[in-house]
């Protein structure tokens, strides 16, 4: 490894650990209770992701040349950090110890983007690794839903899928594409994984949804205003 990218991995080890909350290692899992091996590994490597997502995002805003780059990369820092709160307050409910870091891969990857800081390649190379790292994530939760055996977790990654489906669609291809993040993920409190883990309302949903409120609220007052004709005219 050269000496630049020996900085980067250290720097990307320092940003990992002290910028991002991994929280301390848990207890082996109990004998009752606990999650099985399929679903303990999907919770350890999606911290090791969130981790990993965290860590680029947190760099993206500060190394990349476009905005675009940069304002996915907060995207980034704000859903993981939302998604890895409800993974580690689940694995602590399942009894499932985490890793402290992301794995050597993970951290390789990045310290290679992270020597490329202010130029363009970084941002291509930075995208590049977002679309490859977020379609692996998405095989895994995909993987966790039709194999998992634990409810719970399972639940989890049903709940995680359209926000990992929605960073895929903003940086797939290696290009970037901002305009696809919501404002804002809603990830319940970390207490309440199964159910409220990060989703958005679906648009499909939302918009049908904000249009029949618009009609029940104009046939509202259409209904008061007639009221009103009929009461003048007597």
């Amino acid at each position: 490894m050269t000496r630049t990218h020996r900085w980067a991995a250290t720097a990307f080890t320092c940003l990992a650990l002290t910028g991002i909350s991994a929280g301390p290692a848990l207890a082996s899992a109990p004998a009752d209770g606990s999650a099985p091996a399929t679903d303990a590994a999907f919770l350890r490597a999606s911290h090791q992701g969130n981790l990993t997502e965290i860590a680029a995002g947190k760099d993206a805003q500060k190394n990349a040349t476009t905005d675009c780059v940069k304002h996915v990369g907060k995207v980034l820092v704000r859903d993981h950090t939302k998604l890895d709160a409800a993974t580690r307050a689940l694995a602590d409910k399942q009894g499932v110890d985490l890793p402290v870091a992301p794995s050597k891969e993970q951290q390789e990857t990045l310290a290679d983007i992270m020597s490329k800081a202010g130029t363009k390649a970084y941002d291509a190379a930075w995208l590049t690794a977002q679309a490859a790292a977020h379609e692996k994530t998405l095989a895994r939760i995909d993987h966790q839903v039709a194999h998992g055996k634990n409810a719970e977790v399972t639940a989890a990654a049903k709940a995680a899928r359209p926000v990992v489906a929605m960073h895929l669609d903003m940086v797939r291809g290696g290009k970037c594409h901002a305009a696809a993040a919501p404002r804002a993920i809603h990830a319940g409190n970390g207490g309440q994984v199964a159910t409220s883990l990060a989703a958005d309302v679906p648009v499909a949903l939302a918009v049908p949804a904000v249009a029949l409120g618009g009609v029940l609220v104009a046939g509202g007052a259409f209904w008061a205003a007639s009221r009103m004709r009929r009461h003048d005219n007597r």
